[in-house]
């Protein structure tokens, strides 16, 4: 099988490797994290600076393919892989810079979470940023961002200070609060809409050591639970936080070997205060329902950030939806119960992710259109084995489709699907949409970049 003239064109044109099927990296070369998603791109460019993006951005346009980028490559829906485009792989980029005095990190734009974390962490420092450490910088930041500090110090969008970004004419800007502002809050939330990004800098802030919690209860107890939890958190200190989770117990530590293989629900807590009080704070947890296992230790905040990496590791079929709240009803509660009783597989699982505190008060005019949210709710349907792929698609849209109308009408745009639509993507974007069209306009008014949960540009005056 020979190569396409157009990928020999970039082979031309491009200094380093172009991978094309014929290759025999290129299985491995195309595959992401989700493997639910098998798609066959004409080319994958592997690039190891901004002058590789750079050209590749042109050559691409030049022979008018499609263009992916991938990061880390956890895209559920996989919009970094395009069938019959390229994909320009930052995954050779990786590298953080961290500046302990002025508590700041240059991190390169294919930088994986535990980058992040690992470099950060030698100074007693951090950034609010998910909660698997393979996770992809980029992607994540460029959708917003939301993790264990997310309460304490906001979404990781409120961290980042400057961005470098090729646009889709192949030139290279700065974004800054001085330089193309624009373009910066465009990219607090915008999505991977408006250029690829290679550097990201991030003000960082105080974290070491965090008191993890762990606590479950009998499903039959959900109920009580989340009324509690739905109560108790948003006045809770910002240094606490919690996720709500409804999951299948890993035969695993810490887990109790009578545990495995149960159906439960559960928070995940995190305390960033003094660890001489963790103990109080995570103990409230019994105040709402006796539970069945309640486990504390203090631990390193990026072994906090690797514990489910073991657990969710790439390579799994997966499905999800999301939406945000600003309330849990009592309606929704219901649901919750319901799916709950009927998780399909041992890994699929439903979580309520923290939004509030610092996150409220941070860059309201930010393209993060949901600064009144409280929960970032995911349903996630998820298993090793293809065969029930089928079965775990139709308990998560199922559970998302009755659990939406509870909810404020959009969702993290990280959290969502390729075939949702485009009043979806508006609803994400709220008021904030029509900016960000007009800002596309500016930066990319051919929809170049168009590989991602996509914002039309507005029409030329």
């Amino acid at each position: 099988m020979n190569a396409t003239p157009t990928v020999e064109a970039l082979r031309t044109e491009l200094r380093g490797p172009v991978v094309s099927p014929e290759d025999p990296e290129y299985d491995e070369s195309r595959r992401i994290y989700n493997a639910m998603i098998d798609r066959r791109p004409a080319a994958v460019v592997p690039c190891r600076d901004a002058g590789d993006v750079r050209d590749a951005v042109r050559a691409v346009r030049d022979e008018g393919l499609p263009f992916a980028v991938r990061g880390g490559g956890h895209s559920g829906p996989g919009l970094c892989v395009v069938d019959g485009g390229v994909t320009a792989d930052l995954s050779p980029m990786r590298g953080v810079r961290v500046d302990p005095a002025a508590r700041i990190a240059e991190v390169a734009g294919g930088s994986l979470l535990g980058d992040l974390d690992h470099a950060a962490h030698a100074f007693g420092l951090g950034v609010p940023a998910g909660i698997v450490s393979t996770t992809g910088v980029g992607g994540l930041t460029l959708g917003g961002g939301h993790g264990h500090l997310t309460r304490r110090y906001g979404l990781t969008i409120d961290s980042l200070l400057a961005a470098d970004v090729v646009l889709a004419d192949g030139t290279f800007v700065t974004a800054t609060e001085e330089e193309h502002p624009d373009l910066l809050w465009a990219l607090r939330g915008g999505g991977g809409n408006f250029g690829v990004v290679t550097s990201f800098t991030f003000r960082l802030h105080p974290v070491d050591t965090v008191g993890l919690g762990i606590t479950l209860w009998p499903l039959e107890r959900l109920p009580d639970v989340l009324r509690w939890y739905r109560d108790f958190l948003p006045q809770a200190p910002e240094e606490l936080t919690g996720f709500f989770a409804e999951l299948v117990v890993p035969p695993a530590p810490p887990f109790p070997e009578s545990l495995h293989g149960q159906a439960m629900c559960g928070i995940v807590w995190c305390w960033t205060g003094d660890l001489d009080h963790a103990e109080d704070a995570l103990s409230v947890a019994g105040t709402a329902a006796p539970p069945a296992f309640h486990f504390t230790a203090p631990m390193p905040y990026p072994a906090v950030q690797t514990m489910f990496d073991g657990l969710m590791p790439p390579g799994l079929q997966w499905y999800w939806r999301g939406d945000f709240f600003d309330r849990i009803t009592d309606e929704a509660i219901a649901v919750h119960a319901k799916y709950a009783a009927a998780i399909p597989t041992g890994l699929s699982t439903m979580h309520m992710y923290p939004v509030d505190g610092a996150a409220h008060g941070a860059h309201p005019d930010a393209a993060w259109a949901y600064r009144d949210a409280f929960w970032s709710g995911v349903v996630a349907g998820i298993d090793p084995d293809p065969a029930n792929a089928d079965a775990i698609r139709q308990w998560c849209a199922d559970y998302w489709q009755e659990l939406h109308p509870h909810s404020m009408g959009g969702g993290y745009v990280n959290f969502m699907g390729t075939e949702e639509g485009q009043d979806r993507v508006r609803a994400t974007y709220r008021d904030r949409y029509d900016r960000l069209a007009s800002v596309k306009r500016t930066y990319d008014p051919d929809n170049f970049f168009r590989a991602n949960q996509n914002i039309e540009p507005a029409p030329r005056a």
